[in-house]
């Protein structure tokens, strides 16, 4: 299977340059370059860095010079402190992963498709020469599964004008229902050889996102422990939130969540990826922080194990805050432990 070479071993940084206020003050302070220094120290090769187009966008689509500068930034640390880098466009002009009613008209809009490839071709001259430690990600989280096809013409319309700035820099996609990994075998065969398919894990999301106040009709103090078996996950799913919300696979209702678990749940986009000699690679995983610590270093030992065994690059969601910050106080006692497991 092709290597994602140097991009194994990751640590997102949510909420610096997307899904947050972007003010001056919160872009200068949220990330610094001794939090890059400390990535390093955690043993991670890369760092995901999820952007909104507004950093460097205007409304009218003119620039933000100023916007550029902590990309900039951001490149330079890494280059200090030997890490790589993935630029992840989280936020594109009329679409974001987590307004869902009002970003339908993305796949139906010229205006808006014409403009996010105009976004690429601008990130791709400017970056395309840092391609020995930049990889891009074309688009996070698309949600409508009844746009497999139209999201797949627009990718491949972004690949090929990267292409001509950036003829081999990785380039990242993934499927819809939010980069389900069940969504991998919708995407088309890749470009070339320098495509990464993507997908991101919170399996069993039950567990992950026990207690998390954006679930709808999730109870804030509900609390389930790890490991469970698939049928016991999916029985609370129901209970709890009252829908199928969830990607577990079915059939294996007395399987343990464990190793072997995620293995198996990672099969099929595996055997994708070796058809088709493309990279694997996990863009998100991770838990809330509202789990008892020792389910939570339960989980990444098996997931991280999981990957070991599979070949598959990952970044965890997400360094800091977010509901799922690694370095917060809540994990503060696994810390040392859990840096194993990344």
């Amino acid at each position: 299977m092709n290597k994602f070479e140097g991009f194994y071993h990751g640590i997102n940084l949510g909420g610096w340059l997307s899904q947050a206020e972007l003010t001056k003050e919160h872009l200068d302070t949220f990330i610094t370059e001794a939090d890059i220094a400390k990535i390093k120290e955690f043993g991670a090769d890369h760092i995901r860095v999820p952007m909104d187009y507004s950093v460097i966008e205007n409304e009218d689509g003119t620039d933000k010079p100023e916007g550029y500068v902590y990309i900039d930034n951001c490149i330079e640390w890494c280059r200090k402190y030997g890490l790589n880098m993935i630029l992840d466009l989280h936020k594109a002009s009329g679409y974001i992963f987590d307004d869902f009613e009002n970003c339908r008209d993305f796949f139906k809009d010229a205006q808006l498709q014409d403009r996010f490839i105009t976004l690429w071709d601008k990130l791709s001259k400017r970056y395309g020469k840092d391609s020995d430690m930049i990889a891009f990600e074309l688009l996070n989280e698309v949600v409508d599964p009844n746009v497999a096809e139209i999201w797949n013409d627009i990718a491949e319309r972004a690949i090929k004008a990267i292409r001509v700035n950036a003829p081999d820099v990785w380039i990242l996609i993934g499927g819809t229902r939010n980069n389900s990994i069940v969504s991998i075998k919708e995407l088309r065969a890749p470009y070339d050889k320098k495509i990464v398919y993507n997908f991101h894990c919170y399996e069993p999301m039950i567990y992950t996102h026990q207690g998390a106040y954006w679930v709808k009709n999730m109870p804030l103090d509900f609390k389930v422990t790890y490991p469970l078996t698939v049928g016991e996950y999916e029985r609370l799913t129901g209970e709890v939130i009252g829908m199928f919300y969830s990607d577990l696979i079915t059939g294996y209702e007395e399987l343990l969540c464990d190793k072997d678990f995620f293995v198996r749940y990672f099969e099929e986009a595996v055997e994708i990826s070796k058809k088709y000699d493309v990279p694997l690679y996990c863009g998100e995983y991770g838990v809330i922080d509202r789990a008892y610590t020792d389910g939570v270093l339960n989980w990444f030992k098996d997931i991280h194990a999981a990957f070991e065994e599979c070949g598959i690059g990952r970044a965890v969601w997400s360094y800091k805050q977010m509901d799922f910050g690694i370095t917060d106080e809540h994990y503060a006692d696994i810390m040392p432990e859990l840096t194993k497991y990344l």
